[in-house]
């Protein structure tokens, strides 16, 4: 079972693990803020940011069994390929960003490693990316909280989060027992 922690006593537990790169991802449902947290806490440490999101399916891999499969809207493939087995390497990583407004590829990004890398976003605990990382957290919200957060983000599109990718956040959340096998839970 997880333990509850609040994201401020992160770096005593990453200082814990006595490594010189250490992998964590930060996962939960859309709109709990794992965007805003992650970016906060890169900042203020100075740690390494990986976005989730730049690694949702493209137009060609959006099969109908891809999202029978829990967890298969992301394409953790290519974020294992070109993001986590070259930084576990000590390599730079080089990968071109989902651009979700066109769906397509944008330009080429680079990642330096770092001493903490931090991966944020929907299916950062995905099974195929479990063991690459050190410290697996999961950020809830209250599903009135994340209603009201994704009306206000999204606007039009909000419907289609309700309808479509919200769902498929929860079914796999549940197919992985995610909140209880995650490390910790953050709290605000």
């Amino acid at each position: 079972m997880a333990e509850f922690i609040s994201p401020e006593s992160l770096p005593e537990v990453i200082e814990s693990f006595g490594k010189e790169r250490v992998f964590l991802a930060l996962d939960g449902p859309s709109a709990a803020g794992k965007t805003t947290l992650a970016k906060a806490l890169a900042g203020r440490f100075g740690w390494t940011l990986l976005h989730m999101d730049d690694f949702f399916l493209r137009p060609e891999q959006r099969t109908a069994e891809r999202y029978a499969t829990p967890g298969g809207n992301v394409d953790y493939e290519r974020f294992l390929q070109e993001v986590l087995e070259p930084l576990h390497a000590g390599r730079e990583a080089a990968y071109r960003p989902l651009d979700c407004r066109t769906l397509t590829l944008a330009l080429p990004v680079s990642v330096q490693p770092g001493s903490v890398m931090l991966a944020e976003g929907a299916y950062a605990c995905h099974p195929s990316l479990w063991e690459l990382f050190d410290l697996h957290l999961f950020l809830p919200v209250d599903p009135v909280v994340q209603r009201e957060r994704i009306l206000r983000r999204n606007g039009k599109r909000a419907e289609m989060f309700f309808s479509r990718w919200i769902p498929l956040e929860q079914a796999y959340f549940e197919a992985f027992d995610l909140p209880a096998r995650c490390d910790y839970i953050l709290t605000s």
